[in-house]
């Protein structure tokens, strides 16, 4: 009976304009999920040398679209670390809300039924791809507060402000990359104060199910602005039931349930999604009349800021296989210091875009609410 070959896991910087220490993130990421594995890592991802052999992608991006996912020879989650869309806005915060119109200009293969499926779980707000449409969104929602403005691929808190009069708006349209930017599609959405945010997700690899909710930290970068610093996590073995077991607070079940309700649409709403890191990050605020809001910002089917810990906590379960629950941590420094024993060091150098960056994530036992 022939043996079917093993797996060897590749890298793949499927976004060729990131920093230095994203891609090596990537990269030390797909060694260690080798080196749980007990594979063999490959390196990059090399169309000569590996088109057509079987692998256990680490991709930097969601995959987007199958000739893609045909050429880099991913089926289904099993093959990859991070997830597959059909289209590419899918893989962005757009799909989140609803067009102004049903005659409103969008991209194709776009469908109101998702926005329609999460909008007990999503924000106030509109996705938009023009100038009219972008007025249209903005005059109906700055009656109830202060607008947050994010393009579609915002992240970490760039490329997005807020409005809180027409005239902004109006001054906006005339920055050099405004149109630019509503091409690609920008969410137009209700502001909050007094937020708190959560990060709920979920990670399937071979054959194990972790689920998790965790909490974000800023710190200082090079110039003194506030960036992100890293992600503490409380992760169990199993899916989000387990989770649930535990001794959580009313906002964090909240969260939990409102990323189950985006999770469960994704998997019923988007063509040929699919995904093995799930990560969905929620915030809960008050409004302009004091009322409390909740909902999710945003989806990450990729490598993210969380997922040092994620392994971490998947490396920790596989050494001890009867720990029920752990505290995974990651971290980012913009400054060098001595670590601890337990800390695992994923990036230590320079980047050209952010300067010195220290990257690494801890695990320590989960004994109930800090």
């Amino acid at each position: 009976m022939p043996v079917t070959p093993r797996p060897i896991v590749l890298s793949h910087i499927n976004n060729p304009r990131a920093p230095r220490h994203q891609r090596e993130t990537t990269r030390f990421i797909a060694r260690w999920l080798a080196s749980i594995r007990g594979l063999e890592y490959g390196g990059d991802f090399d169309p000569r040398l590996h088109a057509g052999h079987r692998c256990y992608l680490v991709p930097a991006q969601t995959l987007k679209g199958p000739e893609e996912a045909r050429a880099l020879n991913v089926h289904g989650p099993d093959d990859l670390f991070g997830g597959y869309v059909e289209r590419d806005f899918m893989a962005s915060k757009i799909i989140a809300h609803p067009l102004v119109s049903p005659r409103a200009i969008h991209p194709e293969g776009w469908s109101e039924a998702f926005a329609t499926r999460v909008h007990e779980c999503a924000l106030p707000g509109f996705s938009v791809f023009s100038r009219y449409d972008a007025e249209v969104a903005v005059r109906q929602l700055l009656p109830h507060g202060t607008v947050r403005v994010k393009a579609a691929r915002a992240s970490g808190g760039r490329e997005q402000w807020k409005i809180s009069a027409m005239d902004e708006l109006h001054a906006w349209f005339g920055e050099p990359n405004g149109d630019a930017m509503l091409e690609g599609g920008v969410v137009f959405e209700q502001d909050l104060a007094e937020c708190q945010t959560f990060s709920v997700g979920q990670l399937s690899i071979d054959g194990r199910l972790l689920s998790y909710f965790g909490t974000q930290h800023v710190t200082p970068d090079h110039a003194g602005e506030l960036a992100y610093g890293g992600s503490d996590l409380v992760v169990v073995q199993g899916d989000y039931d387990a989770l649930l077991t535990l001794d959580l607070a009313d906002p964090v079940r909240l969260a939990i349930a409102q990323a189950r309700c985006f999770d469960a649409a994704a998997d019923a709403l988007l063509p040929g999604f699919f995904a093995s890191r799930r990560n969905y990050d929620t915030v809960q605020g008050l409004d302009l009349q004091g009322q409390m809001r909740a909902g999710i910002l945003e989806q990450s089917w990729r490598i993210g800021g969380a997922t040092s810990a994620e392994v971490a906590a998947l490396q920790a379960f596989i050494d001890n296989p009867r720990l029920r629950a752990v505290r995974a941590s990651s971290f980012e420094r913009f400054e060098d210091k001595p670590l601890p024993a337990n800390a695992t060091v994923i990036f230590r150098g320079k980047d050209a875009e952010v300067g010195f960056l220290l990257k690494y994530a801890m695990v320590e036992p989960y004994d109930g609410p800090k």
